[in-house]
């Protein structure tokens, strides 16, 4: 019986996190698109159909000569506008007869165009006002070392575990996530790094990154301190046999205390065939048990999989305009890592497309509302600066062949925006079947993200001041 309720329960949940995804990454692409449409109207454009999503249709329905449809590929949406240089890629054959409408003018283009952006801006405005009177959860994890691997380059420096990172790149941290962003996003793999011993001394050291396996971007080789936990075990192996469990804290493995999911790792790897003791924390309890790792080519195993602990959060309450900036800040500076791509490591391949963005919004959802709602802050500011890139198909590129139509005080030739519109259409399918690919490669990735449980520290009884 208890196992029936667990599973209806399980279910329940995923049934609320697909719906909360749908209804908030379709609330994004809505309040765009519906901006579109009465901006149109408002400018008397003709409306043929209004869209959530691409590709075919899941339902449609006809209101006022306007055929509203939702449809199975969630990348976005549309507003089917012929006086506007549509794809027929992305959107369809236009109806026939629309080379006899009035063409719309320069302004009326350049406002429709405007319309969809600006809306996802003050959207996303209203989101972080929102946020700002519940609080967001920021997660707490301190910028502390835990291991430092023995005659590493970082040891012979003089590192030790204790010692507090203060700044990267020149960059002031106050969390390990901002150390990873930092480093990901530097210009070079050497990077200045400002560390601190508490009460004895602060230095500078010239640290050289290294590529994470699990990220496959550049890193600092250091590591937060913080206790392993086994994420996923599989069938008939060390870790099975040896009775390790899902959610297990490893404390220790061989006598070593451990910090840090690559100092386990590490240590597994140099004792193949070799029993030794390791000390988990299981449900609040301490429990020591035997493991054999089992030799793989030249290194040991034991079939566990095995990442960080579970996040702690507390509640700040953030200004709208510190939200937005932070997000603005942090997409330029991914652009920016784009751009010099050679130097920082970061290229197209380590983008998110439509599942990976859905996919984080879900392990948002499954944690905590509010992380959601903060992701879809992130989400229409995103959305805005993407759709004003002077590019054809996006409403940037509408707004600069409007510029040309006003410069030139007549349209550009009908066949040259056909051509170039169809031809950065399939470029665009491409790339979002491109980092699409990419997404479903790291789904193992997601998915511990989402089974992820969080912690949200309850704020402090603060006595009150009578007066």
């Amino acid at each position: 019986m208890g196992l029936i309720c667990f599973k209806r329960m399980a279910v329940l949940n995923i049934i609320y996190v697909v719906v909360a995804v749908l209804l908030l990454f379709g609330a994004a692409v809505f309040v765009h698109e519906y901006v579109h449409y009465w901006m149109a109207r408002r400018r008397g454009l003709r409306i043929e159909g209004f869209s959530i999503g691409f590709g075919p249709k899941v339902f449609s329905w006809m209101r006022d000569g306007v055929e509203w449809s939702w449809r199975w590929i969630p990348a976005g949406g549309f507003v089917k506008l012929p006086q506007m240089m549509t794809s027929d890629a992305l959107e369809g054959r236009a109806e026939e007869g629309v080379e006899k409408l009035p063409p719309a003018s320069a302004w009326s283009k350049t406002l429709v165009a405007v319309a969809g952006p600006a809306m996802n801006v003050f959207f996303g405005i209203a989101i972080a006002c929102l946020l700002w009177g519940t609080g967001i959860p920021v997660q707490v994890n301190p910028p502390i070392i835990g291991h430092v691997e023995p005659d590493s380059p970082e040891a012979r420096l003089g590192i030790e575990p204790g010692d507090v990172v203060l700044a990267v790149d020149g960059k002031p941290v106050t969390s390990w996530h901002d150390i990873q962003e930092t480093a990901i996003l530097a210009r070079g793999t050497k990077l200045p790094v400002v560390i601190a011993r508490p009460g004895q001394f602060t230095n500078t050291y010239d640290l050289n990154t290294v590529v994470s396996e699990a990220l496959g971007l550049k890193v600092l080789n250091l590591d937060p301190r913080d206790h392993p936990v086994i994420k996923g075990i599989r069938a008939d192996t060390p870790a099975e046999k040896a009775g390790l469990k899902e959610g297990d804290e490893i404390l220790m493995f061989a006598q070593v205390p451990l910090y840090g999911p690559d100092q386990f790792i590490k240590l597994i790897q140099k004792c193949p065939g070799e029993t030794k003791e390791i000390v988990v924390l299981r449900n609040g309890e301490r429990k020591t048990l035997n493991i054999t790792p089992r030799l793989d080519g030249s290194v040991g195993r034991i079939g566990a999989e095995s990442g960080s602990g579970n996040p702690v959060y507390r509640i700040e309450h953030i200004p709208p305009q510190t939200q937005i900036g932070i997000v603005i800040d942090r997409t330029l500076n991914t652009f920016g890592a784009l751009i010099h791509s050679k130097q920082t490591g970061v290229g197209v391949k380590d983008l998110s497309g439509p599942p990976g963005i859905l996919a984080l919004l879900a392990a948002y959802v499954n944690s905590d509302w509010r992380l959601a709602l903060s992701f879809l802050v992130l989400l229409n500011i995103n959305l805005a600066i993407i759709n004003l890139l002077p590019i054809p198909v996006l409403d940037g590129g509408h707004i600069l062949m409007a510029g040309f139509e006003r410069l030139f005080g007549r349209p550009l030739p009908h066949r040259l925006v056909e051509y170039t519109t169809t031809a950065f259409a399939v470029l665009l399918i491409g790339f979002m079947l491109f980092v699409s690919y990419n997404d479903v490669k790291r789904f193992r990735l997601f998915r511990s993200l989402f089974k992820q449980e969080v912690t949200i520290e309850k704020p402090e009884n603060r006595p009150t001041n009578v007066r």
